[in-house]
């Protein structure tokens, strides 16, 4: 397990902390490792019965490592951590927290459309600034956002590159609440459904999330046209300008 993840556990709840904040914790291959990692481990442990991601103060997540993008972009292929992550997150079948407290940008928001119950401070700033970069959505975003909030407001987000701050993420269903401590929120939540028959949780949540099938066939079929775009004359042209700043 790599040192840019933190992992612990309490009463039922595995919490997965992003520790990068040197970085705002732009996610590397490294911290995908480590991710899955975790998600497995608690995937398989009877013990664990919610998962909370959490981050840094004023950083959950900055997004992924542009310099990743960049090896990427320049002949590398896309990582299998990044795919392995995104297949776990869709698939995961316990519940899933989040914990953001200031910047959740790219796969940091994305991320967040899977999670049952997120919680944000209100200095918190979600944002996707795909089309910038010339990549695309992902992580099944383009399927679950527009179900999850509309249309237009998925538009916004996913194509617009539109920043949404704490109280416009909640009335678009991206957030459960705003609070001055999402941390202590999403822990109390985690508990409370720890606490609960694990078998009747299960399937409540299975019967809420509905049949995963076709937000799996998304994902992947937005990693192949993310894969593709990374290696697009505008993306490399967006990530040199990104790093020469």
């Amino acid at each position: 397990m790599t040192d840019l993840i933190s992992i612990s556990a309490r009463e039922g709840v595995t919490t997965i902390r992003m520790n990068r904040a040197d970085k705002k914790n732009a996610i590397n291959r490294e911290m995908y490792r480590g991710m899955n990692e975790a998600l497995e481990a608690a995937s398989g442990d009877a013990a664990t019965r919610a998962v909370v991601f959490a981050g840094a103060p004023g950083a959950f997540s900055a997004g992924n490592d542009i310099k990743d993008f960049m090896a990427i972009a320049e002949g590398g292929a896309l990582p299998g951590e990044v795919r392995d992550f995104l297949h776990h997150l869709a698939g995961f079948e316990k519940p899933l927290l989040a914990a953001v407290d200031g910047l959740a940008i790219g796969i940091g928001t994305t991320l967040l459309m899977h999670c049952d119950l997120a919680f944000a401070s209100p200095q918190s700033l979600f944002r996707t600034p795909f089309l910038d970069l010339g990549v695309t959505p992902e992580a099944g975003s383009s399927l679950i956002a527009p179900r999850m909030m509309g249309d237009q407001r998925a538009f916004a987000l996913l194509v617009l590159g539109e920043g949404f701050d704490a109280e416009t993420a909640r009335e678009a269903g991206l957030v459960y609440k705003v609070v001055a401590d999402p941390e202590a929120e999403a822990q109390e939540a985690a508990r409370r459904l720890a606490a609960k028959p694990p078998e009747a949780l299960r399937i409540a949540r299975e019967l809420l999330r509905g049949r995963r099938e076709d937000v799996i066939a998304r994902l992947d079929e937005e990693i192949e046209i993310f894969s593709q775009r990374l290696r697009s004359n505008e993306a490399r042209a967006a990530f040199a300008a990104f790093l020469s700043r």
